[in-house]
This record gives C-alpha cells, structure tokens and sequence, in this order.
C-alpha cells in the first residue's frame, strides 16, 4: 500500500528542515525529501543568523536532521519528480517510491546561474561573492570589484562601498551610455571607479584571487569580486500543481500569502522557493510559519469532516 503522511516537506534545506521541525513536535507525520543540493553550499560559512553566526552550512543542516529525528520525523535522500492533486497528493520519488500526502511544503530553493567568465565558477562562495551582507564583514576593506551582468549591477556597486572604500565597477558586457546620469552621480559619489571593457577571467596565485583581467590584457589588482549570478527557481513541482507564479527581476516565483500559502490548496513553499532574496534566517522563519499555518489547517478539516463542512 502506498505510505500516506499528513505532510511531505520537498526539501531539506532551512526552510524545510524548519518547517519539519514544527510539524514534528506537532505530531504530524512528515516526510522531508531532500536532494541535497543547497543554495550555500559552496559557501564556507553562513552569517547574520543570531546564535548560528559563522555556522558552516553542512554543519547547520546536519544539526538540523538530528533534530526532526527526535520527532518522529522521516527524511530520505531522494528526489521528487512527480506529484499530482487528488483528495490527497501523490508524491513520486525518482528513486521508485511513491507516497501520499494532506498537505505539501515546496521548499525547492533556487539554483544560481554564474556568469560566464573563467575561474568565477571556480572561486565562487570564496573570493568571488554575490552578498555583501553574507560575507561584506569578512572581506572588508580589501580591494573589490564588482562585474556588471546589467546596468541594475550599478545597485551592488554601491551596497559593497558599505564594506570597501576600495571598489571598481566593471563593466563588462554594459556599454557606459546605459548607465543613467543618476547611477553615474551615486557612483562618483560612493568613490566607485567605473572600468569599460570586457572581462576575459582572473587572475588567481597561490590559490588566491590577486586581480581581474580585462580582454585588452590590462589587469586590475583586486582581491575579491561580486557577482551577480542569475537566479533559476526551482518551480517545476508548483507549476505542475498550478500554482499562479509572478514575475520579478529575479524570475517567476508563485503567488503566496503571509504564511506561505500557494494559490493551489494544501500546498505552501517557503525560503528561496519564494523569493531570490531570502537568507538562512528568513528561510527558517518561513518554514516555521508555513508548518504552523498546516496545522491549523489540518486540525480544523479533521474537526469539520464529521459534519460534512
């Protein structure tokens, strides 16, 4: 017979793991299925989550399993390819397994796109970063450059002067005439200095970003460089289902209310599945939110079903 949980958590990252967390000590029967492939993972550590601060990833999730276990909650190594809407949802692992379930928690996340420079991919989540608000204290003060993906990478520029009184906007791909005199103000203004050119790759010595070389073969000293990557949603399960998605200038995400709610019932997503700007912390927070909004859910259908409500 096919297993059926009150809930099935797709995705094991913070925003999962937090949301079988809650559903847990609620004793609600929960399946996390987790692919194992994190946003963070490249990083080394993660910050600005109080009293986790500097925490690896690997290590936080690790600490975060153990503690669903504790409530009965069951988490599998898999992935889920295929779910579908009846009275109840039918899950389907790539691994053969299939399971129902009352209620689903999308907390997919998001996969990052690189730009295609060499060595960027390479040096990612070290001396090639995307948020200074991640790693902005642990760089500070080094020289920075920043690589233009569109003239909005004029944003970056300015957020990492916060960091660096050392910065180079590099313009790469963006002719100079798409920045509006406004950015070019702010720029001037932050003590941003604005390099034309192609970016070719960088420069790395002893395992350490040292500089940016342009496709003109001038180099630029520079010990870090923010990037831009472009944010691919993983919403293939909620477009299944029917989800309603909006657009962004980070991509499609789907519609949600205050707890998490899709506009497909019984179905809610949390963390990156929601939004490309969500951090640890706020990931965690949205699965605790959409975990206790289920089972509010599921104890007042239980309550009604009697009375045919």
């Amino acid at each position: 017979m096919t297993e059926k949980y009150d809930v099935v958590v797709v995705g094991g990252g913070a925003a999962g793991l937090s949301a079988a967390l809650v559903l847990g000590r609620a004793r609600q029967r929960t399946l996390v299925v987790d692919a194992g492939e994190p946003r963070n993972a490249p990083a080394a550590h993660m910050q600005g989550y109080l009293s986790r601060d500097g925490m690896p990833p690997a290590e936080f999730l690790a600490a975060g399993r153990e503690e669903i276990a504790r409530y009965g909650v069951e988490l599998v190594r898999d992935r889920v390819v295929e779910v579908a809407k009846g009275e109840d949802f039918s899950v389907v692992l790539a691994g053969g397994r299939t399971v129902r379930a009352r209620r689903l928690v999308v907390a997919t996340g998001l996969k990052d796109e690189l730009p295609a420079v060499p060595g960027v991919a390479e040096r990612f989540g070290r001396d090639v970063l995307h948020c200074p608000f991640c790693h902005g204290w642990e760089v500070r003060d080094q020289p920075f450059g920043v690589l233009a993906s569109s003239p909005a990478s004029v944003h970056q520029a300015l957020m990492v002067s916060q960091w660096s009184k050392d910065v180079r906007f590099f313009l790469h791909a963006v002719a100079e005439e798409e920045l509006s005199d406004e950015d070019l103000r702010r720029l001037a203004a932050a003590g941003v200095d604005v390099v034309p050119g192609e970016v070719a790759g960088l420069v790395v010595e002893d395992d350490r970003l040292t500089g940016v070389r342009l496709a003109d073969g001038t180099t630029h000293s520079r010990s870090v460089l923010f990037v831009a990557p472009h944010a691919v949603p993983r919403t293939g399960l909620l477009e299944r289902l029917g989800a309603e998605l909006r657009e962004t200038p980070f991509g499609a995400y789907p519609v949600v209310d205050p707890t998490g709610l899709t506009t497909v019932p019984g179905v809610w997503a949390a963390g990156n599945a929601i939004g490309f700007s969500e951090q640890v912390v706020h990931a965690a927070s949205g699965g605790y939110r959409a975990a206790a909004a289920i089972v509010g859910d599921l104890l007042m259908a239980d309550l009604d079903a009697p009375v045919g409500v």
